[in-house]
């Protein structure tokens, strides 16, 4: 056992119990600077029995409170995500090794900020992408999207319907990141798609009618990748990467995109 590991958080009979616990006892550490709630309790009506809390604890710089040895703390009840305040400001932007945590801060609240609104300011920064983290975003996955579609529509055409569907699917992740990044959105994780879009609809460029065509298609992509669903998905993809000022990254597929229009 870690002779660092400090005796608390302490378990209490439910969830809500130890995070309380938690909270109290953090608040009034001199080395804490804010406590951040993520995860499915700062996502209205995402929680079940299941749920635990998810805090994200930043440290003053040289901190030598015991809770700096709580990075990466599981239990049925509390999961603890700690760094000190120069890590928060950069954990999940680009060039982080962990910017894939980025889209849980979208939503997060600030439980406690101990240095006057700049939890919150740094918080802010990171909700949405901007302009040029959003064009830089839309560019990468567009090309690696278009790739993976082609890689996908080819093997169909040559009669291999097995890597065909397993590339339809790996397209699907690059197909969301490029949708959200040309709203200067951060791409939810799956568990709140549905969540996001009933909440916070693509107004901007998607009318209700292209959104619902677009998912239509991803699910039936994801069913079969039938190269039908492939097509009306990419023909929405381009019309708003066009519209957003992509052209270069679909015209440097020049005649390959014949393949993807069908």
């Amino acid at each position: 056992m870690n002779h660092h590991q400090p005796t608390f958080p302490v378990i209490g009979p439910s969830s809500e119990d130890t995070m309380a616990a938690f909270v109290a006892q953090a608040t009034v550490d001199p080395d804490v600077a804010g406590l951040i709630l993520s995860g499915s309790q700062a996502h209205e009506g995402m929680q079940t029995s299941h749920s635990d809390f998810d805090v994200h604890v930043v440290l003053r710089e040289g901190a030598s409170s015991p809770i700096r040895h709580l990075d990466g703390f599981r239990s049925a009840h509390l999961d603890l995500v700690v760094m000190t305040l120069n890590d928060f400001r950069r954990r999940g932007l680009g060039g982080d090794p962990m910017s894939w945590l980025r889209y849980a801060y979208v939503h997060a609240q600030v439980l406690f900020d101990g240095l006057d609104g700049v939890i919150g300011s740094i918080l802010d920064t990171k909700r949405t992408l901007s302009p040029a983290e959003a064009d830089a975003a839309a560019a990468r996955y567009l090309d690696a999207y278009v790739n993976q579609t082609y890689r996908s529509l080819k093997n169909h055409r040559d009669g291999r319907p097995e890597p065909a569907h397993l590339d339809a699917a790996e397209s699907i992740p690059f197909a969301l990141e490029v949708v959200f990044a040309l709203h200067q959105r951060v791409r939810p994780y799956n568990k709140f798609l549905q969540w996001e879009l009933d909440r916070h609809p693509l107004n901007d460029g998607w009318s209700t009618g292209q959104l619902l065509s677009a998912i239509h298609a991803i699910h039936a992509i994801l069913a079969d990748g039938t190269p039908t669903a492939q097509r009306a998905l990419f023909a929405h993809i381009e019309q708003a990467a066009r519209t957003a000022g992509h052209d270069h990254v679909l015209d440097a597929w020049g005649e390959d995109l014949v393949l993807l229009r069908g």
